[in-house]
């Protein structure tokens, strides 16, 4: 054990926490005034839900014994047999700790699905899927990448796909496949599924707090460097390179965002820029432990034209209502992530063996990018059958849409009573 990189893990851990409040402010300031409450509500409860599942049984699914590549076991459950001075991961912080850095993860990746259906999903069917899409999707995709599943190496545990020696060999960092991808695309399904807001294409829905929003995006880049670093599991040279990489493709996104905002409108705008920072930290995530630090300049400089046309291709020609645009900017941004991790990535970095097996194609290698490319069809179709199924659950017993007196009345005082600004006495 390193006492200092149990200190620096649990910093990391409480970063990762803070960017789940810090995504209500994001999200709740993006949305009109009549839903604010609950937009944060909705990224908020999963504080409380994620975290007593993942203790019972989540992190025993995600972590424990390999059962076909897919899922864990159920070695752990209650946190039965999770050392808190040990580790049987030969990593310098005890299980228990990273069991509780990992329980982050497990509450801000459901959280990022609730902005593709604002305004209009009602709080009770939603507590309802996230639960379920939290077993049947994150807990599975956990296990895959991280937990010894097929889409790691054989070097983390398991017996590979069915017990066939069958691994994909795909890296994830901290959380391409498992954090933005599989819920940008669950949020895409949804936002199908439930169908365009009742005014939206009568009426423009505009951010009623831009405030809020930039508040929310500096709290995410405060949490996110918890979140890469963090993503080393110790104090060491790699979390270093990931916490460069991390902020020189925030960086970049921000400054190519605010030229795409000038080049098509004119104007630089401070929305444009706050969700630049974000998507470039988007980006980075698969792959700020395996890429040299130039590249995650050109990473950060394409994520944002990349996800700017990817959401103008879903709102405007697939004409899909994306609220807070989850799969625009998450979906879409943790693919290119991925796919930017296969063509940039390195074998070592600096001297320092990185986990992945092969380098990518700048450097001479095609294998880590089709595995790269093979994760994300595979985390692509795990999340549309698994949200699929959650949402048939659901729509059993209650149907999860708002009605249109509800949508209209806004789902602050229908859904909970309350209203964010009491005193305003003009019209939403």
């Amino acid at each position: 054990m390193s006492s200092g990189s149990i200190g620096f893990m649990i910093v990391c851990t409480a970063l990762v926490l803070l960017m789940t409040p810090a995504l209500a402010f994001f999200y709740g300031g993006l949305v009109r005034r009549k839903n604010v409450i609950n937009t944060m509500m909705a990224t908020i409860f999963i504080v409380g839900t994620a975290m007593i599942m993942w203790i019972l049984f989540g992190y025993s699914l995600s972590f424990g014994s390999d059962n076909a590549g897919l899922v864990g076991g159920f070695d752990f459950l209650g946190m039965n047999n999770v050392s808190e001075n040990a580790s049987t991961r030969g990593l310098e912080i005890p299980d228990m700790l990273f069991a509780a850095f990992q329980m982050m993860f497990a509450v801000i990746t459901p959280a990022l699905i609730t902005g593709a259906v604002a305004g209009r999903m009602k709080f009770k069917p939603l507590i309802a899927f996230i639960a379920l899409w939290t077993i049947v999707v994150y807990y599975p995709m956990a296990h895959m990448v991280w937990g010894g599943g097929f889409m790691g190496s054989a070097s983390e545990g398991g017996s590979g796909l069915f017990g066939l020696g069958i691994y994909l060999n795909s890296v994830d960092f901290a959380g391409g496949n498992v954090v933005h991808i599989s819920s940008g695309i669950t949020g895409l399904v949804l936002a199908i599924i439930l169908g365009k807001r009742r005014d939206y294409d009568r009426g423009a829905y505009m951010p009623h707090n831009i405030p809020f929003v930039l508040l929310g995006a500096a709290l995410l880049l405060f949490g996110w460097f918890g979140f890469n670093a963090g993503s080393a599991l110790a104090a060491n040279g790699l979390a270093v390179h990931a916490f460069v990489t991390s902020a020189v493709a925030s960086a970049a996104a921000l400054i190519s965002w605010i030229a795409i905002d000038i080049i098509t409108t004119g104007k630089p705008t401070l929305v444009g820029s706050a969700t630049g920072m974000v998507v470039g930290l988007v980006a980075i995530t698969p792959g700020a432990g395996y890429v040299p630090v130039w590249a995650s300049i050109m990473i950060g400089l394409l994520v944002s034209p990349i996800c700017y046309f990817g959401v103008h291709i879903v709102k405007r020609v697939l004409k899909i209502d994306d609220a807070l645009d989850a799969f625009g900017c998450h979906g879409i941004g943790g693919i290119w992530g991925g796919l930017a991790t296969g063509i940039f990535g390195m074998k070592t970095i600096d001297g320092v063996e990185t986990g992945a097996q092969w380098n990518g194609l700048v450097f001479g290698d095609v294998n880590l990018f089709l595995a790269q490319a093979e994760s994300i069809v595979i985390t692509i179709a795990v999340a549309i059958a698994g949200t699929l199924i959650c949402y048939g659950i659901v729509r059993l017993f209650v149907n999860p849409r708002a009605s249109e007196m509800e949508e209209r009345i806004g789902l602050d005082m229908v859904e909970h009573g309350e209203r964010a600004y009491p005193t305003f006495d003009g019209l939403d």
